[in-house]
């Protein structure tokens, strides 16, 4: 199958121009104007619009096992609605549980993301530690293209990962040219919160954010910071909240260190206020770790953002529905941790980010696709226009708008944080390894068409995988 994409303004991370991209056997063949191109190719008129690389999620928990159930979005859901918006890899999550081989469980999420509409790959969660888990690192980066391993700092007496299992897990990433990325809460000053406001008679929602303050947070990533400082490893930070966060990666990063820094779609939009809504349903709806922060906190993570002090955007996209959420009734930390947002993520993005004139069109693809590429070490084969690179894009149109809502989205859950919203800015067509799995409204993502995406470590020089990955731009494209 091949596609022409004709007319259009290409957008980069780095550039803007026009030009046509010419789509075959899932890969951008050819870039250029008036195109000598097969016969019978499919031909999208892209005069008005933007072609843009397909957007990438860095932080997804498709069919989580988590609070005594399991998120309600599968791989094949959750992939279809990302391409619904613009999406088109994630990089989801691999969480052995305590004392469970990583082998084991990485085999098990793989068999589960098999069914994945689009292209998917896997961090892998450090729940534990003895030898074997340091040899099971080994074997997944060498043999499995995992890159980057995650670390709970929260969920005491579950996967929080105390602070022998961080140097440990933290050092043997640097061996192996691996990135140990943060959950970054104090779980056991969370644990004695929650024990804490519960004494006082406070069991609903409201008690979430109170018992996961920003301290919490700030606390937890300067910690994990100065313990990858000690160690010359280079860290991500997931789902940065609050300035207090943020001012611990700035600090580093303005000291020369290695920190990279993830923001959620909704700690962008959406503050605390909803936790006192007087419908239970709908504040246990929005809980969620971190939890939604004051105001004054979302201003600073767009600036954050605006100085490339934090560098992706994700989801957290881990849905629960009310049924689920209602295990918490009667007691606060007992609610199922998770929201949505794959499906609205670039929307929201560009309508707050682009229109208001706190991003450029060019950022714009940064922080939703070529970043987290160069990060996690995919592009130019993922985050990119380019010849050689998978035919993942997104056709953009600036001026178009749609009002989310749980009653027309294609996420499988019963509540939307962002509902109600109109966004200005949307994907009319999204190409996944040259298909068409998203077409003007209409949903043609195929169960297991997505492919496992091997991510390279990081040879050489471990503190430096963006620019590694700029080095491997002129060279071929490699291939799992």
């Amino acid at each position: 199958m091949s596609i022409l994409i004709r007319g259009g303004t290409i957008v980069t991370a780095d550039r803007s121009y026009q030009a046509d991209v010419y789509c075959e056997e899932g890969i951008i063949k050819l870039i250029g104007h008036h195109l000598n191109v097969p016969c019978g190719c499919e031909v999208i008129d892209a005069g008005d619009l933007l072609v843009m690389p397909g957007g990438i999620d860095p932080h997804t928990h498709m069919q989580l096992p988590f609070m005594g159930t399991v998120a309600s979005e599968d791989f094949f859901s959750g992939t279809s609605a990302g391409a619904a918006g613009g999406t088109t890899s994630i990089i989801d999550f691999v969480i052995p549980s305590v004392n469970q081989p990583l082998m084991q469980a990485y085999e098990q999420w793989m068999e589960w993301a098999r069914k994945s509409a689009t292209d998917y790959s896997f961090h892998v969660a450090i729940t534990w530690w003895d030898q074997s888990v340091s040899d099971d690192m080994g074997k997944l980066v060498r043999d499995h293209g995992v890159n980057s391993f995650k670390h709970f700092m929260a969920y005491k007496n579950a996967i929080m990962a105390e602070d022998e299992t961080l140097v440990n897990s933290f050092a043997r990433c640097l061996d192996l040219g691996a990135m140990p990325t943060v959950h970054a809460e104090n779980g056991d000053l969370v644990y004695h919160l929650q024990k804490k406001i519960l004494a006082q008679g406070i069991s609903g929602p409201e008690g979430h954010p109170l018992s996961r303050p920003v301290e919490v947070e700030g606390e937890a990533s300067n910690r994990a910071i100065r313990i990858a400082q000690a160690l010359n490893v280079p860290i991500y930070v997931v789902h940065v909240s609050c300035a207090e966060s943020l001012q611990a990666i700035t600090r580093a990063r303005n000291e020369g260190q290695r920190v990279y820094g993830e923001v959620l779609a909704g700690h962008l939009e959406i503050d605390d206020s909803v936790y006192q809504h007087p419908d239970w349903a709908f504040a246990a709806a929005h809980v969620m770790s971190p939890p939604f922060r004051p105001k004054k906190h979302q201003e600073l993570l767009w600036q954050g953002l605006q100085s490339g002090n934090l560098h992706t955007t994700a989801t957290d996209h881990c849905c629960f529905c009310a049924p689920q959420k209602a295990a918490g009734k009667d007691d606060f930390s007992l609610i199922p941790n998770g929201t949505a947002g794959i499906e609205d993520r670039m929307s929201v993005i560009w309508d707050s980010g682009v229109n208001s004139g706190r991003l450029t069109e060019n950022e714009f693809v940064a922080v939703t696709s070529t970043n987290a590429a160069k990060i996690f070490n995919i592009y130019p084969r993922k985050g990119a226009i380019t010849v050689g690179a998978d035919a993942d894009i997104v056709i953009w149109d600036p001026n178009g708008s749609r009002t989310i809502s749980a009653n027309t989205h294609h996420q499988n859950i019963d509540f939307n944080i962002f509902e109600g919203r109109t966004v200005k800015g949307i994907a009319v067509h999204t190409l996944s390894r040259g298909k068409l799995v998203w077409t003007q409204g209409e949903l043609r993502t195929i169960k297991g068409a997505g492919q496992y995406i091997k991510r390279p470590a990081f040879g050489g020089n471990v503190q430096a995988p963006q620019k590694m990955a700029l080095q491997k731009e002129s060279k071929s494209v490699s291939r799992s």
